[in-house]
């Protein structure tokens, strides 16, 4: 994955107050119970964004962790990064959901103690435990910001915006579409077939046998003519959209909203068949160098005040229920404006970005892997 790209401060007595004061975590196979003492230090891998001034110096203050990021710039370079060498060179990872459990069954990174993040309880129930960075009951880190995919049309061109995802396979739309840039895309052209194809047996848009990912790789091939740009940033979709370039595609919230800012006449809508969408995790590395550290930064991180400065500074929308007044003090409507305020069964709706594996999830071992789904986004694109 690759993305994009204000006001503090959390008091340093709420932060300190945050942690456990005992003997402390230590690097074993057993879950720790208590947090001790901050080592010092602290070493992230993250999206470019996620660690900024106004929200990490507070932290840094209140526990002594001194916070230094290697910012990635897509799924890739996190996997990588999390598990050169053997591991151990970085302490937490902001993995997104076509990375996590990559890195889960690669043993790069560790199970741990939601009990001990106190803002936890406060998480809208489909963040707590969902698939992307929980397996077999066991928490692989905490769910910290999301957003869907979402069909982005210029109402100039669409007097009635389309309410199907079928219009991104519409030849009547060559030439103005754009989509997004990334092997994990094919999961929208499967949740699409899922809905107008039930013939085929797609139950998860992720875990596809060999016959329907060549149903979502043929589908995809007859929409590549007709695509203006695959991007791989956010502000090349905006520049399009901005020029005229491009009047419908896949996007982000994000997207919409910054050209809405721009006075372009454009909006989000969340297609009859439904929408996939990215769910980011701070992860633990199983040789984390720093633990005491990393569970001050995901009790820090995982409140209402931080988790509202970087929904508004990057776009997206915090798993804390608690972070939408704060998200509106801020920046007034921001809460509704990044759907931070929409009920339980909307966001249970949204099929989050997960790692294709072989394991279908139903005993069954024939799933194609994300080795598969890139072989075949690289055919998709020619």
């Amino acid at each position: 994955m690759k993305r994009v790209r204000l006001v503090h401060m959390l008091v340093a007595a709420g932060v300190v107050a945050l942690a456990v004061p005992a003997a402390g975590v230590t690097k074993s196979d057993a879950l720790p119970t208590s947090v001790g003492k901050g080592e010092g230090k602290l070493t992230l891998v993250a999206w470019e964004g996620y660690t900024e001034k106004q929200w990490v110096a507070p932290f840094e203050k209140a526990t002594g962790c001194d916070v230094t990021t290697k910012y990635a710039g897509s799924s890739n370079d996190m996997f990588n990064l999390m598990t050169s060498g053997g591991g151990g060179q970085y302490d937490m990872v902001s993995a997104s959901g076509d990375a996590s459990l990559r890195l889960i069954y690669a043993d790069a990174v560790q199970e741990v103690n939601v009990n001990l993040v106190p803002a936890y309880k406060d998480f809208f129930k489909a963040f707590q435990s969902p698939p992307n960075n929980t397996v077999g009951g066991k928490h692989y880190g905490v769910s910290l910001q999301f957003g869907p995919n979402v069909l982005m049309v210029n109402r100039k061109a669409f007097k009635k915006p389309p309410t199907t995802w079928g219009a991104i396979y519409d030849p009547k739309n060559k030439g103005k579409i754009t989509i997004p840039d990334n092997p994990i895309q094919i999961a929208d052209a499967a949740l699409y077939l899922s809905r107008t194809k039930p013939s085929l047996g797609i139950k998860d848009p992720y875990e596809l046998t060999k016959a329907q990912l060549d149903a979502a790789v043929q589908l995809l091939q007859k929409q590549r003519p007709l695509v203006k740009k695959y991007w791989a940033l956010a502000s090349d979709q905006i520049d399009l959209f901005k020029n005229g370039g491009s009047t419908i595609g896949a996007s982000w919230p994000y997207q919409v909203n910054t050209l809405r800012a721009a006075k372009v006449p454009v909006v989000g809508v969340i297609p009859k068949e439904g929408v996939t969408g990215w769910l980011d995790t701070w992860m633990l590395s199983s040789k984390a160098k720093h633990p005491n550290c990393a569970y001050r930064w995901m009790q820090y991180i995982s409140t209402p005040k931080p988790q509202a400065q970087q929904a508004i500074y990057f776009g997206e929308t915090p798993v804390n229920k608690k972070a939408c007044k704060i998200m509106d003090q801020l920046s007034k409507g921001a809460c509704a404006q990044y759907s931070g305020n929409r009920t339980e069964g909307y966001y249970r709706s949204i099929k989050f970005w997960k790692t294709p594996i072989a394991d279908c999830g139903n005993g069954q071992k024939n799933c194609m892997d994300l080795r598969a789904w890139t072989d075949a986004w690289t055919k998709i694109k020619g």
